[in-house]
């Protein structure tokens, strides 16, 4: 057959066969339902595992507050843009006129008219469906602002309360934006339908706009302008939580003199600007002319450039420049006031503190509790001597870094180094499927070591050990289904035997009767679930039988994090043993950004120091907050992964807020069990937030915040390459201001000078549940002292030489590393300790020991000794020596002093005589613990002491005593502390 226009044959396309079609709807039809139950799995799991935990409420509030809000917001959007699309199309002309322009255009028009009507709704609904999905997640302002709580406290400008701020504003400025949008997006689909349709023309003759074109987008405008004066008026508000840089502060927040004096009442006037230049374009179709509205929008358009941008450049120029200081200092003060308020640190306590360079026995004896309960043990280091010593089964880990707590009643509960004994599975020698999430599924026993011994081959002295553990911690469930480490799910119940440990007698098995997880019991649950872990013999597998269930989201900070989200949750969880369970316990935080005059800072940035890497956790890291409040102590059973909230700041606004929001789900703080409240503690990422500020904010006076001549900042970790900021250690310490003799668990820190590297500062919050918890008292140091840092300090060490030979020899001649732990600095006897334990890992070894300790007193007065008694019995002991004064000593072996006490009060006063003995006994075993080494019975004996002397002060009185006896507190004499540490003498 010839070939056709030189073409060759093409195969005739009809459509496809009947079968064809069936099969390709049949696809469709599956992919359909494929998606949809995608969709329902995420949705079905959730709810599930919310309800497993008892807080079903918090997914029901959240999903009808973001479908709630999806639906009104999405509808709004959708019915604006259709309705002006659909007046646009109805104000069209009737006829086009006969150019180039509308001759294209009508094939345009023609192939949509019979679409039309599909192609409005389809146009409305989707950008129905992209506002409503926006809309959805502003669901926490839509619930802050229905259930706002007062402040109580108002700002200095306006004089409005702080909710304002913080509920009210944000939301105003979201639904502004909202309205933005719809009015912007249909401004442009009319223009487009107007343009379509002949409405607005390009080219031809005449009027390039009909008259209802011209009346409806004038209509459109002019919404949008006055929007735009209603932008004005909230930013008026705006300027008291504005951010930008200011003297150092990158967050500084709030009005300046510029802002209070030019652009405040610039913005007053750019609002009734913008009101007239609306009603301009309101009254455009009455004059069927453009003139007047667009010279009024030229007008605020030239008016924003003037009064918004010159005007205040202006006053900054010749106004505030000239004499700065005299004009910022009223909102300096504002602002140092509101950012102490708003970050918890106005009550902070500073006091001067002249370190002396030497002490005496005098000084030293009402920090003996300090000086017993100096931490040895670096939770940072020995996770490795833990793992190696108590891991027990390869399959088994630690936490790279373990807790500090205290353990024991009060007042003699003793610092103590904790981690568990975690599930680890890449430790599983034969790992498959059932061995990774039937057999193996949790960890078992917290292992628990003095914080201030170590026994004399330098490795922790163990408080609780072994497999099952025993030890001074009692009986507890030791199972650990949830965990740090734990990040898998597992598979529990039924017919499934579990391996519990390894005993010497073989696997030992148990049966998970927790209560938590989710039921498998039901075939949907299983296809979501498989669906959900991409594991398809979750859907067919015979190990999963009758009764099984399945637990995930299994490490406490995910579990606290979903139950409430609208908390921050600090990256530090530890656990505690206490009334028979192994309780994790978290800190969550309420913030705000909205707090007016308090500067913002970065959370990640602030909380982040030389162990948040190890860690791995920092709090909320892009998070910009200028509010922060330790509002809410968390708790999850290591167990049964049962979370728990409970209210710990009662007046906290924003917690109530979130109350209201999620009634039921915050217990009261009086909730609180009796034996979990010793073991709370202040936070580590709130606190690290209140150092990083107070670097600026100690400056209370405006004017030395101006000259920024006393600015701190944090130290760098002198100890390790990191170079990043010192973290803050937990510490049993007595402040000067506090009871002598005693000693609080607190959260210390340092400070240096901006540049320098000499103390400038030593901070230190009460971390005991009670009356003092959170007060924090800085001993600020005089600047001409030159009080070595810990750089410097370091540095001290490390060039000194009988020291630095000493590490060389210790280094080399063992073919070991050697670590450094942390480095501890304290006020005592009137000064500084710094004290800093040395580790050294052989090269064949898997984890450091303990070998010598390092100390430095004043600024020269260093030791390097095996002992910590050593090491103090050199840098306090020779010193307090030289000026410490002998006791009276009894005769024979009697209990009267040999000297009776001055005055009129008779040495045969039954009860004054008991008073005496009680005080020559503790001085007496005050000694003889001194001799030994024994710093811990040391610092018992000498509160004993005190208790005694105050006592007999008191009896002496009453039988009408002239003057108390004399202290024999001041008594260890010099060669006393100079032998009180033979090598041989435990090591505390």
């Amino acid at each position: 057959m010839p070939d056709r226009g030189g073409q060759g044959f093409r195969p005739r396309v009809g459509p496809p066969s009947r079968r064809a079609r069936v099969l390709l709807l049949t696809a469709g039809a599956l992919v359909l339902l494929f998606l949809a139950f995608v969709m329902f799995a995420g949705f079905w799991t959730d709810w599930l595992w919310f309800k497993s935990v008892s807080y079903s409420s918090v997914f029901t509030t959240q999903l009808w507050t973001k479908a709630g809000l999806f639906a009104v917001f999405g509808l709004v959007m959708a019915l604006v843009v259709g309705v002006n699309l659909w007046l646009a199309y109805r104000l069209r002309p009737p006829l086009s006129a006969m150019s180039p322009e509308q001759q294209s255009l009508d094939r345009y028009r023609m192939g949509l008219a019979p679409y039309r009507k599909w192609a409005l709704i389809g146009v409305s609904l989707l950008t129905g469906v992209i506002a409503g999905a926006a809309a959805s997640g502003q669901w926490r302002l839509w619930l802050m602002w229905t259930n706002k709580t007062a402040f109580g406290v108002k700002d200095s400008q306006f004089h409005l309360d702080v909710s304002f701020y913080a509920f009210d504003l944000p939301w105003y400025e979201f639904v502004l934006g909202f309205a933005f949008s719809a009015v912007i997006v249909s401004l442009l689909a009319a223009l487009v339908v107007h343009y379509l349709y002949g409405g607005v023309r390009l080219q031809g003759p005449g009027r390039r706009a009909s008259a209802g074109a011209q009346g409806h987008l004038a209509v459109l405008l002019g919404v949008f302008v006055l929007l735009k004066a209603v932008a004005y008026w909230l930013d008026r508000y705006g300027l008291a939580v504005k951010t930008g840089a200011y003297k150092g502060v990158s967050g500084w927040t709030g009005l300046r003199y510029v802002d209070a004096n030019a652009f405040l009442p610039a913005k007053t006037i750019l609002f009734f600007v913008a009101l007239i230049c609306a009603v301009l374009f309101f009254l455009t179709p009455v004059r069927r002319t453009w003139a007047p509205a667009l010279i009024g929008f030229g007008l605020m358009a030239l008016s924003a450039v003037l009064i918004g941008g010159l005007y205040p450049a202006i006053v900054q120029q010749f106004q505030v420049k000239p004499n700065e200081q005299a004009k910022e200092t009223p909102y300096i003060k504002q602002n140092i006031d509101a950012t102490r308020q708003a970050y918890g640190i106005a009550d902070s306590q500073t006091a001067q503190y002249t370190p002396v360079a030497s002490t005496d026995p005098k000084t030293v004896a009402p920090d003996a509790q300090t000086i017993a309960d100096i931490r040895l043990l670096d939770p940072n280091i020995v996770s490795p001597t833990f793992q190696q010593i108590e891991q027990q089964r390869s399959y088994y880990g630690f936490p790279s870094t373990l807790d500090v707590d205290r353990y024991g009643a009060q007042p003699n509960a003793q610092d103590t180094v904790i981690g568990l004994r975690e599930l680890n599975l890449s430790g599983v020698q034969q790992q498959n499927w059932i061995n990774d999430h039937f057999k193996y599924t949790h960890g078992f026993g917290a292992v628990s070591a003095k914080g201030n011994q170590v026994n004399d081959k330098g490795q922790p002295v163990f408080t609780e050990s072994g497999l099952p553990t025993t030890g001074s911690l009692g009986d507890y469930q030791q199972r650990i289904y949830y965990g740090e480490k734990t990040d898998t799910y597992s598979i529990v119940g039924g017919t499934n035997q579990e391996i519990d440990y390894t005993s010497d007698s073989g696997d030992q098995t148990y049966q998970y009767q927790g209560g938590s997880g989710v039921s498998l019991n039901n075939p949907v649950t299983r296809a979501a679930y498989a669906l959900k872990f991409a594991e398809p013999q979750i859907l067919y597998s015979s190990a999963i039988t009758n009764g099984a269930k399945v637990l995930y989201d299994r490490t406490p900070k995910e579990r606290v994090e979903k139950v409430a989200p609208w908390l921050a949750i600090d990256g530090d969880p530890y656990p505690v043993v206490e009334n028979g369970h192994l309780t994790w316990v978290l800190d969550g935080y309420t913030t705000s950004d909205g707090y007016p005059f308090s500067s913002k800072t970065t959370l990640g940035d602030a909380t982040k120091d030389s162990l948040t890497d190890e860690r791995g956790q920092v709090l909320s890291a892009s998070n910009e907050v200028n509010y922060i409040r330790n509002s809410v102590k968390a708790t999850v059973d290591a167990y049964t992964g049962q979370v728990t909230l409970y209210q710990w700041d009662d007046s906290d606004p924003v917690l109530k807020t979130w109350m209201k929001a999620f009634p039921g789900t915050v217990e009261a703080k009086s909730a609180i069990p009796a034996s979990l409240l010793p073991h709370l503690r202040y936070p580590q990422d709130l606190f690290k937030v209140q150092r990083d500020l107070l670097g600026m904010y100690h400056m209370t006076d405006p004017n030395s915040f101006f000259n920024g001549t006393d600015i701190w900042q944090v130290p760098v970790d002198p100890t390790n390459d990191s170079g990043q900021a010192q973290p803050p250690y937990y510490l049993t310490v007595r402040m000067p201001d506090q009871t002598a003799g005693a000693g609080n668990f607190s959260l210390t820190t340092t400070f240096v000078p901006s540049g320098r590297d000499n103390l400038a500062a030593f901070m230190a919050v009460d971390s005991d549940p009670g009356a003092d918890y959170g007060k924090i008292r800085i001993l600020k140091v005089p600047s001409d002292s030159k009080t070595l840092g810990p750089k410097l300090v370091q540095s001290q060490f490390n060039s000194n030489p009988v020291v630095a030979n000493q590490l060389t020899l210790l280094k080399n001649g063992s073919d070991s590393d050697l670590e450094y732990g942390n480095l501890l600095t304290l006020p005592v006897g009137g000064g500084f300790l710094n004290v800093e334990p040395v580790y050294v890992k052989g090269r064949g070894a898997n984890y450091p020991v303990l070998q010598k300790v390092l100390a430095v007193y004043g600024n020269d007065n260093v030791a390097f000794e095996n002992t910590l008694s050593d090491a103090l019995a050199k840098v306090l002991g020779g010193t307090a020596g030289a000026t410490g004064t002998a006791p009276s000593t009894p005769s024979g072996g009697g209990s009267t002093p040999t000297t009776p006490p001055a005055g009129g009060g008779s040495s045969t006063d039954p009860a004054l005589q008991q008073d005496l003995a009680a005080a020559q006994k503790a001085f007496t075993d005050g000694q003889n613990a001194l001799k030994s080494g024994d710093w811990t019975a040391y610092g018992t004996a000498q509160q004993a002491l005190q208790n005694a002397l105050n006592a007999a002060a008191a009896e002496e009185q009453r039988v009408g005593g002239a003057t108390a006896p004399a202290s024999p507190s001041a008594s260890p004499s010099a060669s006393a502390s100079a032998s009180a540490s033979p090598s041989a003498s435990p090591s505390p």
